[in-house]
């Protein structure tokens, strides 16, 4: 077997290169969401294949009408484990640029931290798979399992290509296990494997009430006002303890176990913190779950958007004649957005009043995901967080969705590894975006160690 201290030896000779590449890369500003940048999309993409193609990796850039997918395949092992390793290079655009301490495109470190657009979404979590694999090759020769990597560039803008590519190789994509870093640790100092997501149910609902706007004075207690109508409505979906009242909708959820609750409940979260941070004076949920099982595991009803009538300054009495909202459910295994949306329809109907029309569009949804905790990948990725950070992971998991996770099980048949080496103050998508260096270099040692672990899992074990 390779030795790993001779790996460990390289790891730690080569942080400053590693962190030199880090910088390289994070210097390409490829904001996929404006066409103005896309020659430095092509610049990313083609940066990240010549990395596999250093190593002696089968590697392919596959272009169609978006941004190129960059996928990598290492050398055949037999009778070995395939890993699917994915991330991005694209990244978000860095407005507002004034609110930047340093340009976002020029990486600077300050306080152990690397400062720069996609230094921990995803430019630095996905490198560390990739410098990983470097360590193996130049220590051992070869790895000890099959790899194979895909990187996208749609990641910020709903991964249109990915999605395509996907569906008609699912033959070439077969693997055993995915591997994604595009998350957080629990805390500074506690990594974490991130078991279970929740899915999504997004709707738009359109009230339509008179042909046009109308006085208040002249027709109010006449008809029905859609923007009264509309409150009204939505304060049928939910009552005051937080339950949701749509006919079903808890007829598929999987209670947490025993197991879960006590695990939720050993983790170091302080309640009252969190809620200052968020600037609130007290947390409000659903009754008889703690706020960690309503992030993660309970299912939610949110209004994310809500207009009707007059806005401008001043006073204007009309009564509206239209009014709509946008609001999502977060659901949780084994919820289906199908079925969800199908008793939404017929519960909104039932409390529409007389004198409006209700127009409900479903814009999207995905279900929740559960990785089984006995599965011997978690096992092994346990064992190699323990290896990189010192310490043993934490379970948790995530209340929002990861809809790439969902397409691997859906297409691929297989579970995903969510091994997130940033932190929940990394700023992702705003001004000062970092991730810190140190565990940059931890989540290189955690990936090379986990290729170690995978490897000696049996297939179809």
């Amino acid at each position: 077997m390779h030795s790993m201290t001779e790996l460990d030896d390289y790891l730690r000779e080569n942080r400053e290169r590693f962190e030199a590449d880090l910088c390289e890369l994070l210097r390409i500003s490829s904001i996929s969401a404006d066409t103005q940048y896309r020659d430095d999309v092509l610049l990313a993409a083609k940066w990240v294949a010549n990395q596999f193609r250093l190593l002696g990796f089968e590697t392919e850039t596959i272009e169609g009408s978006g941004h190129p997918i960059v996928y990598a395949e290492s050398p055949q092992v037999e009778n070995a484990p395939t890993v699917l390793i994915y991330g991005h290079y694209d990244v978000q655009p860095p407005d507002p640029l004034e609110e930047w301490v340093t340009p976002p495109f020029e990486p600077t470190q300050r306080d152990g931290n690397i400062y720069a657009r996609g230094a921990t979404d995803d430019k630095g979590q996905m490198l560390t798979h990739v410098k990983s694999a470097q360590a193996w090759v130049q220590t051992a020769g070869s790895l000890p399992l099959n790899l194979k990597y895909v990187i996208e560039g749609e990641e910020e803008i709903g991964s249109t290509s990915l999605q395509k590519f996907l569906a008609e190789h699912p033959q070439k994509l077969k693997s055993d296990v995915a591997v994604v870093s595009d998350t957080c640790q629990f805390a500074r100092g506690k990594p974490a494997i991130t078991y279970g997501l929740r899915g999504i149910a997004y709707f738009e609902l359109r009230l339509t009430g008179p042909q046009q706007d109308l006085h208040s004075g002249t027709f109010g207690g006449c008809l029905t006002n859609p923007a009264n109508a509309m409150c009204m409505m939505l304060s049928g979906l939910m009552d005051e303890d937080g339950k949701i009242l749509i006919p079903g909708f808890y007829e598929d959820v999987i209670p947490l176990s025993d197991s879960e609750r006590e695990q939720f409940d050993g983790l170091p979260f302080d309640e009252a913190a969190f809620a200052e941070r968020l600037g609130i004076d007290r947390l409000h949920g659903e009754r008889g779950f703690s706020t960690l099982e309503h992030r993660w595991a309970r299912p939610t009803f949110d209004i994310n958007g809500l207009w009707s009538g007059y806005q401008g300054e001043g006073a204007k009495t009309v009564i509206p004649a239209r009014a709509t909202v946008k609001f999502s459910f977060r659901l949780v295994p084994d919820q289906d957005p199908k079925k969800i949306g199908a008793a939404l329809e017929s519960r909104l109907t039932e409390l529409c009043p007389p004198g409006i029309r209700l127009e409900l569009i479903d814009l999207h949804g995905a279900p929740g995901i559960v990785v089984p905790l006995d599965s011997p990948y978690v096992a092994a990725a346990a064992k190699a967080i323990e290896c990189g950070f010192g310490r043993p992971p934490v379970f948790i998991r995530e209340g929002g969705s990861i809809p790439i996770v969902t397409t691997f099980r859906e297409t691929l048949g297989i579970d995903t590894l969510l091994l997130g080496w940033g932190l929940d103050d990394d700023n992702t998508h705003g001004p000062n975006e970092k991730f810190s260096l140190t565990d940059f270099h931890r989540g290189i040692k955690a990936s090379a160690y986990l290729w170690q672990e995978l490897s000696k899992i049996e297939i179809g074990a």
